[in-house]
């Protein structure tokens, strides 16, 4: 590849989603690869069909971090490819510990960097944790 192959590859944004892509009609889109890294829109406990799922925090954080992991994989990356977490929750007292738990469940060592915050409130009301996360695509390399 040229240097300027090279440059024009780094400078490229390309669109990552799903199929069905349930950000579309939003006009978001579930990820952008660029600069060698995939950027994953924040994704919550829902499923295909919109529904939030049922259970609590528990459940809709492991469904967060399942369509996160769908993302990822339309980009053919995998959570070992993740070197930045970002996760939104709405009660920080009460599920600090679960999303110590949800970590360890979907994340392994070297773990990525990660920021966690709490907020007021997430896109829909039933919402409960919100996950978004940076890849780095070594296939860009």
């Amino acid at each position: 590849m040229s240097s300027n192959e090279s440059a024009a590859t780094a400078e490229r944004v390309e669109k990552v989603a799903t199929t069905p892509d349930w950000y579309a009609p939003y006009r978001i889109s579930q990820a952008v690869r660029a600069g060698g890294f995939v950027y994953v829109s924040g994704q919550a406990g829902f499923e295909e069909d919109g529904t939030t799922v049922e259970g609590g925090f528990l459940a809709q954080g492991r469904q967060a971090f399942r369509n996160v992991g769908r993302v990822l994989e339309a980009a053919g990356l995998t959570f070992a490819d993740v070197v930045k977490v970002g996760i939104f929750v709405r009660d920080m007292a009460t599920n600090l510990p679960h999303v110590i738990t949800l970590r360890g469940e979907f994340l392994a060592e070297p773990y990525p960097a990660d920021t966690l915050v709490e907020v007021v409130s997430l896109a829909r009301p039933d919402w409960q944790i919100e996950v978004e996360v940076i890849a780095l695509d070594r296939s860009a390399a």
